[in-house]
Protein backbone atom coordinates (compact mmCIF):
# COMPACT_ATOMS: atom_id res chain seq x y z
CA UNK A 1 0.00 0.00 0.00
CA UNK A 2 1.45 3.29 -0.59
CA UNK A 3 2.40 5.64 2.19
CA UNK A 4 0.64 8.20 1.29
CA UNK A 5 -2.95 8.09 -0.35
CA UNK A 6 -4.62 11.33 -1.16
CA UNK A 7 -8.26 11.80 -0.89
CA UNK A 8 -10.94 14.01 -1.89
CA UNK A 9 -11.00 17.34 -0.06
CA UNK A 10 -14.51 16.95 0.69
CA UNK A 11 -14.02 13.09 2.27
CA UNK A 12 -11.81 14.69 4.58
CA UNK A 13 -14.05 17.14 5.73
CA UNK A 14 -17.10 15.05 6.31
CA UNK A 15 -17.76 13.63 9.78
CA UNK A 16 -18.57 9.36 10.27
CA UNK A 17 -22.26 9.00 11.28
CA UNK A 18 -22.59 9.28 14.98
CA UNK A 19 -25.46 6.91 15.42
CA UNK A 20 -23.87 3.94 13.21
CA UNK A 21 -20.39 4.66 15.53
CA UNK A 22 -22.84 4.29 18.52
CA UNK A 23 -24.35 1.43 16.96
CA UNK A 24 -20.92 -0.53 16.30
CA UNK A 25 -19.56 0.14 19.94
CA UNK A 26 -22.80 -1.53 21.60
CA UNK A 27 -22.32 -4.18 19.08
CA UNK A 28 -18.57 -4.78 19.80
CA UNK A 29 -19.67 -4.48 24.14
CA UNK A 30 -22.18 -7.37 22.95
CA UNK A 31 -19.57 -9.45 21.62
CA UNK A 32 -17.70 -9.19 24.44
CA UNK A 33 -20.79 -10.36 26.76
CA UNK A 34 -22.00 -7.17 27.89
CA UNK A 35 -25.90 -7.10 27.78
CA UNK A 36 -26.23 -3.84 26.19
CA UNK A 37 -29.95 -2.54 25.71
CA UNK A 38 -29.46 -0.11 22.58
CA UNK A 39 -31.71 2.64 22.23
CA UNK A 40 -29.67 4.42 19.82
CA UNK A 41 -30.92 3.05 15.79
CA UNK A 42 -33.51 4.86 14.09
CA UNK A 43 -35.00 1.71 13.17
CA UNK A 44 -38.55 -0.22 13.82
CA UNK A 45 -38.39 -3.06 15.90
CA UNK A 46 -41.22 -4.88 13.87
CA UNK A 47 -41.13 -7.07 11.11
CA UNK A 48 -42.07 -6.08 7.99
CA UNK A 49 -45.77 -6.80 7.22
CA UNK A 50 -46.52 -9.52 5.84
CA UNK A 51 -48.73 -8.39 2.81
CA UNK A 52 -45.25 -6.39 1.78
CA UNK A 53 -43.32 -9.30 2.23
CA UNK A 54 -45.11 -11.58 0.00
CA UNK A 55 -44.95 -9.26 -2.58
CA UNK A 56 -41.13 -9.19 -2.82
CA UNK A 57 -41.53 -13.07 -2.35
CA UNK A 58 -43.14 -13.06 -5.43
CA UNK A 59 -41.36 -11.10 -6.87
CA UNK A 60 -38.40 -13.59 -6.69
CA UNK A 61 -40.65 -16.60 -7.65
CA UNK A 62 -41.69 -14.51 -10.79
CA UNK A 63 -38.32 -13.92 -11.83
CA UNK A 64 -38.90 -9.92 -11.90
CA UNK A 65 -34.69 -9.48 -11.08
CA UNK A 66 -34.56 -7.24 -13.54
CA UNK A 67 -33.15 -4.15 -13.97
CA UNK A 68 -36.29 -1.50 -13.82
CA UNK A 69 -36.19 1.96 -15.76
CA UNK A 70 -33.31 4.52 -13.85
CA UNK A 71 -36.34 7.00 -11.77
CA UNK A 72 -38.38 3.54 -10.69
CA UNK A 73 -41.09 1.66 -12.17
CA UNK A 74 -43.66 3.33 -13.88
CA UNK A 75 -46.26 1.46 -12.14
CA UNK A 76 -44.94 2.29 -8.56
CA UNK A 77 -44.78 6.01 -9.51
CA UNK A 78 -47.88 6.18 -10.49
CA UNK A 79 -48.96 4.51 -7.33
CA UNK A 80 -46.25 7.29 -5.44
CA UNK A 81 -48.59 10.10 -6.94
CA UNK A 82 -52.27 8.25 -6.45
CA UNK A 83 -50.68 8.15 -2.49
CA UNK A 84 -49.70 12.13 -2.73
CA UNK A 85 -53.12 12.92 -3.80
CA UNK A 86 -54.75 11.12 -1.65
CA UNK A 87 -52.51 11.64 1.64
CA UNK A 88 -51.53 15.06 0.80
CA UNK A 89 -53.66 16.99 -1.78
CA UNK A 90 -51.13 17.23 -3.77
CA UNK A 91 -50.92 16.52 -7.58
CA UNK A 92 -47.56 14.87 -9.44
CA UNK A 93 -47.22 13.60 -12.37
CA UNK A 94 -45.22 10.35 -12.35
CA UNK A 95 -41.96 12.50 -14.36
CA UNK A 96 -42.30 14.51 -11.08
CA UNK A 97 -40.91 11.34 -8.71
CA UNK A 98 -37.75 9.92 -8.45
CA UNK A 99 -37.67 5.97 -6.58
CA UNK A 100 -34.29 5.88 -4.96
CA UNK A 101 -32.13 3.70 -2.60
CA UNK A 102 -33.64 4.95 0.47
CA UNK A 103 -35.06 8.19 1.33
CA UNK A 104 -31.39 9.16 2.23
CA UNK A 105 -30.01 8.90 -1.37
CA UNK A 106 -33.11 10.85 -2.53
CA UNK A 107 -32.03 13.55 0.02
CA UNK A 108 -28.30 13.50 -1.22
CA UNK A 109 -29.41 13.64 -4.68
CA UNK A 110 -31.74 16.51 -4.12
CA UNK A 111 -28.87 18.45 -2.46
CA UNK A 112 -26.12 17.63 -4.78
CA UNK A 113 -28.11 18.75 -8.02
CA UNK A 114 -29.48 21.82 -5.87
CA UNK A 115 -26.25 23.39 -4.07
CA UNK A 116 -23.19 24.19 -5.20
CA UNK A 117 -20.37 25.95 -3.70
CA UNK A 118 -21.27 29.34 -2.78
CA UNK A 119 -24.42 28.06 -1.73
CA UNK A 120 -25.82 28.30 1.65
CA UNK A 121 -28.05 25.42 3.38
CA UNK A 122 -30.12 26.56 6.07
CA UNK A 123 -30.97 23.79 8.83
CA UNK A 124 -32.44 24.04 11.92
CA UNK A 125 -30.79 22.06 14.65
CA UNK A 126 -31.10 19.40 16.48
CA UNK A 127 -31.04 18.16 13.25
CA UNK A 128 -30.40 14.26 11.73
CA UNK A 129 -26.89 13.79 11.21
CA UNK A 130 -26.44 13.45 7.77
CA UNK A 131 -27.79 16.91 6.58
CA UNK A 132 -24.98 19.09 7.03
CA UNK A 133 -22.48 16.34 5.28
CA UNK A 134 -24.46 15.73 2.84
CA UNK A 135 -24.07 19.58 2.36
CA UNK A 136 -20.65 19.89 2.74
CA UNK A 137 -20.35 17.11 -0.11
CA UNK A 138 -21.71 19.20 -2.14
CA UNK A 139 -19.43 21.55 -1.93
CA UNK A 140 -22.12 24.20 -0.38
CA UNK A 141 -22.06 25.40 3.46
CA UNK A 142 -24.52 24.49 6.08
CA UNK A 143 -25.92 26.85 8.40
CA UNK A 144 -27.39 25.85 11.54
CA UNK A 145 -30.51 27.71 13.13
CA UNK A 146 -30.55 26.77 17.32
CA UNK A 147 -33.90 25.64 17.95
CA UNK A 148 -35.05 25.12 21.92
CA UNK A 149 -36.75 22.51 24.09
CA UNK A 150 -39.22 25.67 24.92
CA UNK A 151 -39.81 26.26 21.52
CA UNK A 152 -40.88 22.83 21.15
CA UNK A 153 -37.51 22.00 18.74
CA UNK A 154 -39.25 24.01 16.23
CA UNK A 155 -38.33 26.91 13.93
CA UNK A 156 -39.57 30.35 14.23
CA UNK A 157 -40.72 32.61 11.26
CA UNK A 158 -38.40 35.44 12.80
CA UNK A 159 -35.48 32.82 13.46
CA UNK A 160 -36.01 31.58 9.53
CA UNK A 161 -36.17 35.27 8.11
CA UNK A 162 -32.47 36.56 10.19
CA UNK A 163 -31.02 33.62 8.87
CA UNK A 164 -31.77 33.98 5.15
CA UNK A 165 -28.65 35.56 3.07
CA UNK A 166 -28.50 36.18 -0.62
CA UNK A 167 -26.90 33.21 -0.32
CA UNK A 168 -29.28 30.72 1.10
CA UNK A 169 -30.14 28.07 -1.41
CA UNK A 170 -32.04 26.00 0.47
CA UNK A 171 -34.05 25.02 3.74
CA UNK A 172 -33.86 21.35 4.89
CA UNK A 173 -37.19 21.04 7.41
CA UNK A 174 -37.67 17.18 9.11
CA UNK A 175 -41.53 17.07 10.43
CA UNK A 176 -42.18 14.76 11.90
CA UNK A 177 -38.53 15.04 13.14
CA UNK A 178 -35.20 13.04 13.58
CA UNK A 179 -34.29 13.48 16.80
CA UNK A 180 -36.57 15.26 18.50
CA UNK A 181 -40.11 13.87 17.32
CA UNK A 182 -41.63 17.53 16.88
CA UNK A 183 -44.11 18.19 14.61
CA UNK A 184 -44.95 21.20 13.04
CA UNK A 185 -48.38 22.55 12.67
CA UNK A 186 -49.97 23.68 9.65
CA UNK A 187 -50.22 27.30 11.38
CA UNK A 188 -46.53 26.87 11.89
CA UNK A 189 -45.73 25.93 8.75
CA UNK A 190 -47.88 28.95 7.01
CA UNK A 191 -46.01 31.12 9.00
CA UNK A 192 -42.48 29.62 7.96
CA UNK A 193 -44.22 29.94 4.49
CA UNK A 194 -45.18 33.68 4.39
CA UNK A 195 -40.99 34.46 4.87
CA UNK A 196 -40.38 32.26 2.06
CA UNK A 197 -42.17 33.60 -0.07
CA UNK A 198 -40.33 36.99 0.47
CA UNK A 199 -37.53 35.26 -0.46
CA UNK A 200 -38.42 33.10 -3.55
CA UNK A 201 -34.22 32.03 -4.10
CA UNK A 202 -34.63 29.62 -1.57
CA UNK A 203 -35.70 26.13 -2.15
CA UNK A 204 -37.09 23.55 0.49
CA UNK A 205 -36.28 20.43 1.05
CA UNK A 206 -38.80 18.52 3.13
CA UNK A 207 -38.14 15.08 4.50
CA UNK A 208 -41.31 13.67 5.57
CA UNK A 209 -40.17 9.82 5.87
CA UNK A 210 -41.61 9.40 9.76
CA UNK A 211 -45.34 11.20 8.02
CA UNK A 212 -47.22 8.29 9.33
CA UNK A 213 -46.05 8.03 12.65
CA UNK A 214 -47.70 10.47 14.46
CA UNK A 215 -49.76 10.95 18.21
CA UNK A 216 -50.40 13.82 18.84
CA UNK A 217 -50.35 16.10 15.74
CA UNK A 218 -51.24 15.94 12.33
CA UNK A 219 -48.90 15.84 9.29
CA UNK A 220 -49.00 18.79 6.98
CA UNK A 221 -46.77 18.91 3.36
CA UNK A 222 -45.36 21.88 3.48
CA UNK A 223 -45.34 21.81 -0.46
CA UNK A 224 -49.17 21.91 -0.33
CA UNK A 225 -48.96 25.69 1.02
CA UNK A 226 -49.87 28.33 -1.37
CA UNK A 227 -47.10 29.28 -3.98
CA UNK A 228 -44.49 26.76 -2.35
CA UNK A 229 -45.18 23.74 -4.69
CA UNK A 230 -42.85 24.53 -7.48
CA UNK A 231 -40.37 25.43 -4.90
CA UNK A 232 -40.61 22.32 -2.68
CA UNK A 233 -38.49 18.36 -2.73
CA UNK A 234 -40.61 16.46 -0.35
CA UNK A 235 -39.12 12.87 0.57
CA UNK A 236 -40.61 10.14 1.62
CA UNK A 237 -39.99 6.16 1.54
CA UNK A 238 -41.08 3.09 3.11
CA UNK A 239 -38.27 2.30 5.96
CA UNK A 240 -40.06 4.40 9.11
CA UNK A 241 -43.95 3.42 8.41
CA UNK A 242 -43.45 0.32 6.86
CA UNK A 243 -40.70 -1.15 8.73
CA UNK A 244 -38.23 -1.62 5.92
CA UNK A 245 -34.95 -0.52 6.59
CA UNK A 246 -33.49 -3.03 4.77
CA UNK A 247 -35.39 -3.25 1.43
CA UNK A 248 -33.50 0.69 1.05
CA UNK A 249 -36.44 2.36 -1.00
CA UNK A 250 -37.18 5.96 -1.15
CA UNK A 251 -38.26 8.67 -3.14
CA UNK A 252 -38.34 12.07 -4.11
CA UNK A 253 -41.50 14.38 -5.51
CA UNK A 254 -41.10 17.83 -6.87
CA UNK A 255 -40.75 20.34 -9.73
CA UNK A 256 -40.11 17.60 -13.07
CA UNK A 257 -36.77 19.69 -13.44
CA UNK A 258 -34.85 18.97 -10.27
CA UNK A 259 -36.49 15.57 -10.06
CA UNK A 260 -34.79 15.05 -13.67
CA UNK A 261 -31.26 16.53 -12.71
CA UNK A 262 -31.77 14.05 -9.94
CA UNK A 263 -32.35 10.94 -11.96
CA UNK A 264 -29.52 11.98 -14.17
CA UNK A 265 -27.08 11.81 -11.56
CA UNK A 266 -28.39 8.41 -10.35
CA UNK A 267 -28.46 7.04 -13.42
CA UNK A 268 -24.39 7.62 -13.32
CA UNK A 269 -24.26 6.17 -9.82
CA UNK A 270 -26.53 3.76 -8.95
CA UNK A 271 -29.53 3.03 -11.30
CA UNK A 272 -32.56 2.26 -10.37
CA UNK A 273 -33.45 0.28 -6.58
CA UNK A 274 -34.08 -2.96 -6.60
CA UNK A 275 -36.77 -4.34 -8.25
CA UNK A 276 -37.70 -6.37 -5.49
CA UNK A 277 -37.91 -3.76 -3.07
CA UNK A 278 -39.90 -1.56 -5.81
CA UNK A 279 -42.63 -4.69 -5.97
CA UNK A 280 -42.79 -4.48 -1.96
CA UNK A 281 -43.18 -0.59 -1.76
CA UNK A 282 -45.72 -0.46 -4.17
CA UNK A 283 -47.67 -3.27 -2.50
CA UNK A 284 -47.32 -1.18 0.83
CA UNK A 285 -48.75 1.74 -0.43
CA UNK A 286 -52.09 -0.73 -1.67
CA UNK A 287 -52.16 -2.48 1.28
CA UNK A 288 -54.82 -2.46 4.35
CA UNK A 289 -52.81 -0.15 6.72
CA UNK A 290 -54.05 -1.55 9.88
CA UNK A 291 -50.33 -2.82 10.75
CA UNK A 292 -48.82 0.57 10.53
CA UNK A 293 -52.10 1.75 12.75
CA UNK A 294 -50.69 -0.87 15.14
CA UNK A 295 -47.44 -0.18 15.35
CA UNK A 296 -47.96 3.51 15.54
CA UNK A 297 -50.59 2.93 18.54
CA UNK A 298 -47.40 0.72 19.99
CA UNK A 299 -45.14 3.68 19.89
CA UNK A 300 -47.50 5.51 21.61
CA UNK A 301 -47.71 3.76 24.51
CA UNK A 302 -43.98 3.20 24.59
CA UNK A 303 -43.33 6.85 23.94
CA UNK A 304 -45.52 8.26 27.02
CA UNK A 305 -43.27 5.11 29.44
CA UNK A 306 -39.70 6.59 28.56
CA UNK A 307 -41.17 10.18 28.79
CA UNK A 308 -42.75 9.44 31.95
CA UNK A 309 -39.87 7.52 33.57
CA UNK A 310 -37.30 10.61 32.45
CA UNK A 311 -39.63 13.43 33.67
CA UNK A 312 -39.23 11.77 37.03
CA UNK A 313 -35.20 12.02 37.02
CA UNK A 314 -33.41 15.26 38.36
CA UNK A 315 -32.00 17.20 35.87
CA UNK A 316 -33.59 15.84 32.58
CA UNK A 317 -36.29 18.00 31.31
CA UNK A 318 -37.56 16.33 27.92
CA UNK A 319 -40.55 18.11 25.73
CA UNK A 320 -43.14 15.77 24.43
CA UNK A 321 -42.83 14.74 20.88
CA UNK A 322 -45.92 14.49 18.83
CA UNK A 323 -44.26 12.03 16.35
CA UNK A 324 -41.37 9.71 15.09
CA UNK A 325 -40.05 7.40 17.58
CA UNK A 326 -37.48 9.15 19.69
CA UNK A 327 -37.12 11.88 22.37
CA UNK A 328 -34.10 14.31 22.88
CA UNK A 329 -34.12 15.24 26.43
CA UNK A 330 -32.05 18.13 27.51
CA UNK A 331 -29.39 16.76 30.07
CA UNK A 332 -27.16 20.39 30.26
CA UNK A 333 -28.08 20.36 33.86
CA UNK A 334 -25.57 17.34 34.52
CA UNK A 335 -22.81 19.10 32.90
CA UNK A 336 -20.34 19.57 35.61
CA UNK A 337 -21.23 16.38 37.72
CA UNK A 338 -19.20 13.71 38.14
CA UNK A 339 -19.58 9.66 38.11
CA UNK A 340 -18.90 7.45 41.38
CA UNK A 341 -15.32 6.84 40.21
CA UNK A 342 -14.85 10.83 39.41
CA UNK A 343 -15.07 11.28 36.14
CA UNK A 344 -16.18 14.25 35.26
CA UNK A 345 -19.33 14.97 32.94
CA UNK A 346 -18.91 18.05 30.77
CA UNK A 347 -20.72 17.25 27.93
CA UNK A 348 -23.35 14.97 26.41
CA UNK A 349 -20.53 12.85 24.98
CA UNK A 350 -19.44 12.01 28.24
CA UNK A 351 -22.76 11.16 29.48
CA UNK A 352 -23.49 8.96 26.96
CA UNK A 353 -20.19 6.96 27.02
CA UNK A 354 -21.02 6.42 30.80
CA UNK A 355 -23.80 5.22 30.50
CA UNK A 356 -22.65 2.86 27.51
CA UNK A 357 -19.56 1.73 29.36
CA UNK A 358 -21.07 1.75 32.98
CA UNK A 359 -24.26 1.10 33.20
CA UNK A 360 -24.56 -1.01 29.26
CA UNK A 361 -26.98 1.68 27.57
CA UNK A 362 -26.98 2.93 24.09
CA UNK A 363 -27.94 6.61 23.14
CA UNK A 364 -26.35 9.16 20.88
CA UNK A 365 -25.16 12.55 22.26
CA UNK A 366 -26.51 15.76 21.46
CA UNK A 367 -23.51 16.73 19.49
CA UNK A 368 -24.32 14.94 16.80
CA UNK A 369 -27.39 16.63 15.78
CA UNK A 370 -26.15 19.59 16.87
CA UNK A 371 -27.17 20.72 19.90
CA UNK A 372 -25.14 19.41 22.66
CA UNK A 373 -27.16 20.36 25.46
CA UNK A 374 -29.31 16.97 24.51
CA UNK A 375 -29.14 13.42 23.34
CA UNK A 376 -30.97 10.92 21.46
CA UNK A 377 -33.21 8.15 23.02
CA UNK A 378 -34.80 5.75 20.57
CA UNK A 379 -37.60 4.12 21.70
CA UNK A 380 -38.33 1.65 18.66
CA UNK A 381 -37.74 -1.25 20.96
CA UNK A 382 -39.80 -3.91 22.91
CA UNK A 383 -41.24 -2.71 26.40
CA UNK A 384 -39.02 -4.90 28.44
CA UNK A 385 -35.85 -3.96 26.76
CA UNK A 386 -37.19 -0.02 27.27
CA UNK A 387 -37.74 -1.24 31.12
CA UNK A 388 -34.66 -2.50 31.36
CA UNK A 389 -32.86 0.77 29.61
CA UNK A 390 -35.00 3.43 31.41
CA UNK A 391 -34.29 1.37 34.77
CA UNK A 392 -30.44 1.50 34.06
CA UNK A 393 -30.50 5.16 32.95
CA UNK A 394 -31.97 6.52 36.03
CA UNK A 395 -29.71 4.57 38.56
CA UNK A 396 -26.90 5.57 36.32
CA UNK A 397 -27.91 9.46 36.04
CA UNK A 398 -28.98 9.46 40.30
CA UNK A 399 -25.60 7.81 41.20
CA UNK A 400 -24.39 11.20 39.52
CA UNK A 401 -22.77 13.73 41.80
Amino acid sequence: MPNSIRFNARVAQMQPSATLAMKSRASALRRAGHPVVALSAGEPDFNTPQAIAQAGKQAIDEGFTNYTENPGMASLRETIADKFEHDNDLSYTPEQILCSNGAKQSIALAVHVLCDKGDEVLIPAPYWVSYPEMTRFAGATPRTVSTTPEQQYRLTPEQLDAAITPETRLLILCSPSNPTGSVYTRGELEALAEVLRANDHVYVLSDEIYEHVVFDAEHTAIAGLPELYDRTITINGFSKAFAMTGWRLGYMAGPEPIVQAAAKVQGQFTSAPSSISQRAGQAALTMDMQPVYDMVDAFHERRDYVLGRLDSIAGVTCPTPEGAFYLFPDVSALFGTATPDGTAITSSNDLCMYLLEQHHVALVPGEAFGDPNGLRISYASSMDDLETALDRIATGLNALS
